[in-house]
């Protein structure tokens, strides 16, 4: 039986971790990039567009880097892959965290709708994964993060392309958790509530019933913060999560089990 640290900082730390965080520039993203510096990582943001990227890693510090790239091409991913790792090393870490949300009643939802979330969300988060888990695995360790959401458990209107996707995240994290953890790579993924955010805020406009209704459904009674997601995912990536592999941890005030 392996003895219990003395020293309490080291077994949460990330330091010598490399970390992509895709859409990192803004909202939750942008709170796990801040959170992972501040455990000692990293980070490489991506995103769609250079400005939000850049006056991130202003904030962010010296320890952060960012790159521009349509996750959805297959061929960019790649390619960012080497591009990340030629600024910072070797990644340990990936966390996908790019989405987009479509709020529309199903039986107007388009097909091109349709699969254009399930491309962002499903499709370049496996392509993402699979092309880091490459070299982790030749190395023997890493962790991979996937942001599932309410939706990945209970049913909610006007979203049904998202729900489709943030669902389809837990068979992907359990089957990748199987193929690779006895290989070093850990694949896990945190499941936020209703956190307060742009993209939340956008969702939730003009629309008082829908807002009342989440917190009528939270046990405590609000809305959660960007950095209680980016201390889950810290947690998550560290040596204190060494044996956990394969879950998706809600992060939501109790609204996955609330009445």
């Amino acid at each position: 039986m392996s003895s219990i640290p003395s020293d309490f900082s080291k077994i949460f730390s990330l330091a010598g971790e490399h970390a992509l965080i895709t859409g990192g520039g803004t909202g939750l993203g942008l709170a796990m990039a801040q959170c992972f510096i501040a455990a000692g990582a990293r980070v490489t943001i991506v995103g769609r567009r250079p400005e939000p990227l850049q006056a991130a890693c202003q904030q962010l510090g010296a320890n952060a880097a960012w790159l521009a790239a349509d996750i959805t091409d297959p061929a960019r991913v790649a390619t960012l892959i080497s591009e990340a790792e030629a600024k910072y090393g070797p990644l340990t870490i990936l966390v996908n965290n790019a989405g987009v949300h479509l709020k529309k009643p199903a039986v107007v939802t388009s097909d091109a709708e349709f699969q254009a979330v399930i491309q962002t969300h499903l499709f370049a988060a496996f392509t993402l994964s699979r092309e880091a888990s490459k070299g982790m695995l030749a190395r023997g360790r890493g962790s991979i993060l996937f942001t599932a959401s309410m939706t990945s458990f209970i049913g909610m209107t006007q979203v049904v392309a998202y729900s489709a996707a943030k669902s389809a995240y837990l068979g992907v994290v359990r089957a990748l958790a199987a193929e690779w953890s006895s290989q070093g790579v850990r694949v896990n993924a945190i499941a936020p509530g209703w956190i307060q955010s742009a993209m939340l805020e956008k969702a939730l406009a003009g629309d008082t019933a829908r807002r009342a209704k989440i917190i009528g459904r939270t046990p405590m009674g609000r809305m959660g913060e960007p950095p209680d997601i980016g201390w889950a995912a810290v947690y998550l990536c560290s040596p204190a999560a060494k044996f956990v592999t394969g879950v998706v941890l809600p992060i939501d005030g109790g609204a996955s089990i609330g009445f």
